[in-house]
């Protein structure tokens, strides 16, 4: 709903007030040295103007299931929020959801035909689940600095002839698991991330290690497009991976697009 006015525009640089005061105080909550790894990780992927700059991102998320590659398709503008996903069921049935991240809000087609009430909102909710999942396993250097998250410094590890600085990831209610924990390796001559650590929820569980690999130039940055479970050898693959400069609105508003 738009207002207008001089109450709203208060209200409104009100907020803007609040929403920087809160993201300086968790910016101060990470200590200097962790926030220091975590500046050269994004100059290392391009730096933040050309991430800004980056508004189209497309990719497709693909896992081992049944010893099968599964993957889903995901495409993103950025600074609208529109989304699409497609991909397939457990049952085998093809989906796409056509929505907005920003107001979780959509449209959802299975096997060509448009769901509705409960149904359809579910697989709406669904599909954001899924963009904050495969969007952080994709995006997550990207996302060091952002507000309500609190990096900690946690020390110096070597591995062969690299030397790793490690910056633990904790977070202040945001997210849908704000219980989550993540250690970061980034390779100190590289400035790039090589390897996470993570455990979820809170869980008392020794971490889960994954590897990220394949880092190559994508429109102006970077992006890894694999990682690798170093326990089982369980990988997780990125095989496309865009930046387009443009991308048609039909993408965003037809389930039948291409």
């Amino acid at each position: 709903m738009k207002r207008s006015g001089s109450r709203w525009a208060g209200r409104a640089a009100l907020a803007v007030a609040i929403a920087v005061a809160a993201s300086m105080a968790v910016r101060a909550a990470s200590d200097e040295r962790a926030a220091k790894v975590a500046d050269e990780v994004m100059k290392a992927l391009g730096g933040k103007e050309a991430w800004d700059k980056t508004r189209y991102v497309r990719f497709d998320f693909g896992f081992e299931r049944d010893g099968k590659l599964q993957t889903r398709a995901h495409t993103w503008d950025k600074w609208t929020g529109r989304y699409r996903l497609e991909g397939q069921s457990q049952q085998g049935e093809p989906f796409v959801v056509l929505m907005n991240v920003n107001s979780r809000e959509g449209q959802a087609w299975v096997e060509g035909q448009r769901q509705t009430g409960d149904e359809e909102k579910k697989l709406v909710e669904r599909a954001y689940g899924t963009w904050i999942n495969d969007t952080y396993w994709l995006l997550m250097p990207y996302k060091l600095r952002d507000p309500g998250v609190t990096l900690t410094y946690d020390g110096e590890a070597k591995e062969g002839d690299a030397t790793y600085d490690k910056v633990m990831l904790s977070f202040d209610n945001v997210g849908l698991t704000p219980k989550d924990r993540y250690w970061v390796w980034v390779n100190r001559d590289t400035h790039l991330v090589d390897r996470w650590d993570f455990v979820l929820k809170g869980e008392a569980v020794p971490p889960t290690t994954f590897l990220w690999k394949d880092w190559r130039k994508v429109g102006n940055v970077k992006l890894a497009a694999e990682r690798v479970n170093t326990r089982d050898n369980r990988r997780l693959v990125f095989p496309v991976l865009e930046a387009p400069a443009s991308m048609p609105d039909s993408v965003f508003t037809s389930a039948g697009a291409k």
